[in-house]
């Protein structure tokens, strides 16, 4: 961030109670920039989500007109920030907000990855979200979202969102009633981030998103609300229809000919996306597997619902 070439700016660092070296590694920029400040996190109050308290404890620190709310592990080309502020002024947008190159590094997270972001695009794609005119059909990405103070007050800062799992959305959705639009763009050459380090940590990262975002994303609408994990399910389900169709034409021959058909279009599908996300294409291969974790991530986030989120080192419950 400190090689962007927009200017002035300053970089405010949020430590929300890190058991690593966060502390010391940006104190230590600190004492060589002058535009990097260290922000130690206050307590948890009751009632809020860890995210969305870290960002209002940056806004009350920060000092500029415009604002940038980002992760600690987004990697930023320097002509990010100065794109996105010309965004923000000839848009007329109250958020920018953009989709990065996704890193998967390890093999679960090429193969289980794919099928959650496809979920996301198709729901969500940067073209829909641009002339939505209703809360429903607007979101941000917590990962980067660029806005003025001033909108910012207006749609009620993050602490109008604290008891949200899925913040981001649900501030975007605060924007779209304060009659502000958004503006979504993808951009994987200016930013990049790796979300999740392996299985574990990639199932409790979505355990926590799928099904209260999924919701979250049918504001007023209960009966959506509702059909939302039959929804989730038969997304994740039905990759899973063509190669279970193979296996049963062993014993059912008649199977096997629309079955491999179905299974090997499946296959070239998700090599499709793979390249997409510069992933290896024959990692589409094992496409299945990535179906059967993301069913077993929607079905366990659904187990929870809001009575139980785990998420980075902290248990919230309802």
């Amino acid at each position: 961030m400190l090689r962007s070439r927009y200017t002035p700016f300053e970089v405010i660092v949020v430590d929300d109670r890190s058991t690593d070296d966060t502390a010391g590694i940006v104190s230590s920029l600190s004492s060589r920039d002058a535009r990097i400040r260290l922000v130690p996190g206050e307590e948890l109050p009751p009632g809020w989500y860890g995210k969305p308290w870290a960002c209002l404890q940056g806004f009350h620190a920060a000092t500029g007109e415009t604002l940038l709310f980002t992760d600690a592990d987004t990697v930023h080309q320097p002509m990010l920030v100065p794109h996105a502020v010309a965004a923000l002024a000839t848009t007329g947008a109250g958020i920018v907000t953009i989709s990065p190159h996704l890193s998967c590094v390890t093999f679960w997270e090429r193969v289980v990855m794919p099928q959650v972001w496809l979920l996301l695009g198709t729901r969500y794609h940067p073209a829909a979200v641009n002339r939505a005119t209703r809360a429903r059909d607007v979101i941000a990405n917590g990962q980067f979202i660029m806005t003025s103070r001033e909108d910012y007050l207006k749609a009620g800062t993050h602490e109008a969102v604290r008891s949200e799992v899925a913040e981001d959305l649900a501030l975007a959705q605060r924007y779209a009633d304060a009659g502000l639009r958004i503006w979504f763009a993808f951009a994987e050459n200016l930013m990049e981030t790796r979300m999740y380090t392996g299985l574990a940590h990639l199932i409790e990262g979505w355990s926590k998103n799928l099904y209260l975002g999924g919701r979250r994303s049918f504001p007023g609408e209960p009966v959506l609300q509702a059909l939302v994990p039959v929804a989730l399910s038969l997304a994740m389900g039905f990759w899973l229809v063509p190669p279970l169709m193979l296996i049963a034409s062993l014993v059912l021959p008649s199977l096997f000919l629309p079955a491999l058909t179905a299974t090997c279009i499946s296959v070239l599908f998700w090599a499709g996306v793979s390249l997409s996300m510069r992933n290896p294409p024959w990692y589409a291969l094992a496409y299945p597997a990535g179906a059967a974790v993301a069913l077993w991530i929607v079905l366990r986030s659904t187990w929870r619902g809001a009575g139980r989120v785990e998420w980075k080192g902290r248990t919230y419950n309802s």
